[in-house]
């Protein structure tokens, strides 16, 4: 997928933002068990693990559970074969490009108005 890894949840959270597995595995539709299971095969994929080993995957460890999703469900590659297309840079990236100045503005403000009216309340 080319899009945004932080486009595809609806849960208010900025794109960049830590999501749990539970949440990574709502939005793509692919069960934890498989997610942890791809931890193992693929080594590049390493979420941030927190005390009690609570994972939390960053935007580029999305795009990479979303490029692997597309390689073995989509494309019919298998782990070994996705593995060693990911290891070898044949595959297209799928990692969400950095936010330009132009973006952040506008963010900002939103983020800015919405912590105005927080402390208002």
């Amino acid at each position: 997928m080319t899009q945004s890894a932080g486009l595809r949840f609806a849960d208010g959270k900025d794109a960049g933002a830590l999501r749990t597995i539970g949440e990574v595995a709502k939005a793509l539709n692919i069960a934890p068990h498989v997610l942890r299971y791809w931890e193992q095969q693929f080594p590049m994929l390493k979420p941030v693990k927190r005390s009690g080993g609570r994972r939390y995957y960053r935007a580029g460890d999305i795009a990479l559970i979303e490029t692997i999703d597309r390689l073995v469900n989509r494309e019919g590659y298998t782990l070994k074969g996705a593995r060693k297309a990911l290891s070898s840079g044949t595959v297209e990236d799928t990692a969400p490009p950095e936010p330009s100045a132009s973006d952040l503005l506008p963010r900002l403000r939103q983020i800015r108005d919405r912590l105005a009216s927080a402390l208002e309340a």
